[in-house]
C-alpha cells in the first residue's frame, strides 16, 4: 500500500460512522424492494399465466359450496352472504352400493329449505355437485372410489346410463346446473372422462343446464385437452391436512404455482380456496376445524396465535384435556384476503369457497364487501 491509499484509508476511517448510517438505510431500502419483488412474484406476477400483461384485475366472481353434513350453519352463512354469490354448489349427491346416486338422510331433510334459496339467489345459479364418494350396504363409505369412475365410464352404454340419471335428478329438483367433483381419477381413464364431459355438457345445454367441473391439483391438465364449454374449479388446497404434518391449507407460492399451470384450461377458471383449518393431535393426527371452532380454541393457546408469512394463516398450539399438545392452522379473513388477491394478480378473479358453515363474522363481513 503505498501512502496515498494509506491517507485514504485513514480518512475513511474518521467518516465511517456516518456512511455505515447512509449504508444501513440503503441495506433496509434495498431489503423493501427484494420483500415487495418477492410478494408480486408469489402473486403470479412472474411475467406468466394469464396476469403478465398487467390488465386490470377484473372484479371478483364468488360461489361456494353448501355440504348436506353441515346445512344448518351453512345456510346460516348463506343467509348473511348470498348477495355477494354468483352461484351456490349443493354438495349432496353421492353413490350407492349399485352404482346408483345416493343422498343422505341429512340432505334429504335440509332439501326444502334449500329449495327455499332459489328466491332469495336471484339470477345467482345453484348447482347439484356429484362427487365419487360410494356407500356400501352397510353405510360406510369409500371416499374418492377411483374403481366406481372406472365402471361408471368404460363404455358409451354406461355413460349413458350415467348421464340419463343425472339429468333425471337435474330436472327433478329445479337446479340450473350440474357440477361434477370426481378426484383420484385412474390415468388410464382420462379418455373416456373427457367424453363423459362433453357429452353431459352437450345433453345438459340442450335443456338449458350448465355444466361444472372440479379439478384435483394433481390433474395432468397440460396432458389433457379439457372440453370447451364447461366451467372449470381448481382445488387450490390440501398442501397440508389428513395426509401430512401441520401447515397451511394453501400458501402464496403454491397457488401462484398452480394458477401458472391453469393456463390450459378452457374459458374462465375458478380457483377454490378452503376456509376452517386443521387440528393435529399428538400422534400427528388431523382432524376438520371450522373458522369458528378453531377461533375458540385459540383462547386456549399456549402463546399468542401467529400469523405465518408465507400463507397469512393463523397457527398456534393448545393444550388439551389428556395434557398433551395441539396444533392448529386456520384461515380468517385475512388470510383468505391475502389466498385471492394472489389470485387476482395471476390474472383468475373466479373464487369458490369450501365450505359454507362456521365462518367468524370477520369473514362474513369481508365476503359481503369484496368485489
Amino acid at each position: 500500500m503505498n501512502r496515498s491509499e494509506t491517507h485514504k484509508s485513514k480518512r475513511q476511517g474518521k467518516t465511517s460512522g456516518k456512511e455505515k448510517a447512509v449504508l444501513a438505510v440503503a441495506a433496509v431500502l434495498v431489503l423493501i424492494c427484494v420483500i415487495v419483488y418477492g410478494i408480486k412474484f408469489y402473486a403470479g406476477d412472474q411475467g406468466n399465466g394469464r396476469g403478465k400483461d398487467k390488465e386490470p384485475m377484473a372484479p371478483v366472481e364468488l360461489s361456494a359450496w353448501l355440504v348436506d353434513w353441515q346445512w344448518q350453519t351453512g345456510l346460516e352463512d348463506l343467509q348473511a352472504i348470498y348477495p355477494s354469490l354468483n352461484s351456490l354448489q349443493v354438495f349432496a349427491a353421492y353413490f350407492d352400493h349399485t352404482d346408483s346416486l345416493y343422498f343422505t338422510e341429512a340432505f334429504n331433510q335440509a332439501q326444502p329449505l334449500i329449495s327455499e334459496t332459489r328466491s332469495q339467489m336471484g339470477a345467482a345459479k345453484r348447482y347439484l355437485t356429484l362427487v365419487n364418494d360410494r356407500y356400501d350396504q352397510n353405510g360406510k363409505a369409500v371416499q374418492k372410489d377411483s374403481a366406481l369412475i372406472t365402471r361408471l365410464m368404460s363404455t358409451t352404454e354406461s355413460r349413458k346410463r350415467h348421464i340419463d340419471e343425472i339429468l333425471a335428478r337435474a330436472d327433478t329438483d329445479g337446479y340450473d346446473g350440474i357440477e361434477i367433483d370426481y378426484e383420484k381419477i385412474a390415468d388410464d381413464d382420462w379418455e373416456q372422462v373427457l367424453l363423459f364431459y362433453a357429452e353431459l355438457y352437450q345433453r345438459l345445454d340442450v335443456i338449458g343446464k350448465s355444466l361444472r367441473i372440479v379439478l384435483e391439483p394433481r390433474t395432468p391438465i397440460n396432458k389433457l385437452s379439457l372440453p370447451e364449454g364447461p366451467s372449470y374449479v381448481m382445488m387450490a388446497y390440501n398442501l397440508y391436512g389428513t395426509h401430512s404434518g401441520p401447515g397451511p391449507k394453501a400458501d402464496h407460492a403454491f397457488i401462484a404455482e398452480l394458477a401458472d399451470r391453469m393456463d390450459p384450461i378452457p374459458g374462465e377458471p375458478y380457483i377454490a380456496f378452503a376456509l376452517g383449518g386443521f387440528e393435529w393431535n399428538k400422534d400427528g393426527k388431523a382432524a376438520a376445524l371450522t373458522e369458528k371452532q378453531a377461533a375458540e380454541l385459540s383462547q386456549k393457546s399456549l402463546d399468542s396465535p401467529q400469523r405465518d408469512t408465507a400463507s397469512g394463516s393463523v397457527r398456534f398450539s393448545y393444550m388439551a384435556e389428556d395434557k398433551s399438545k395441539h396444533t392448529v392452522w386456520y384461515a380468517d379473513d385475512i388470510t383468505l384476503a391475502g389466498w385471492i388477491e394472489t389470485a387476482r394478480q395471476a390474472g383468475y378473479s373466479n373464487i369458490a369457497l369450501w365450505r359454507l358453515g362456521g365462518m367468524q363474522d370477520g369473514m362474513l363481513e369481508y365476503l359481503k364487501r369484496l368485489e
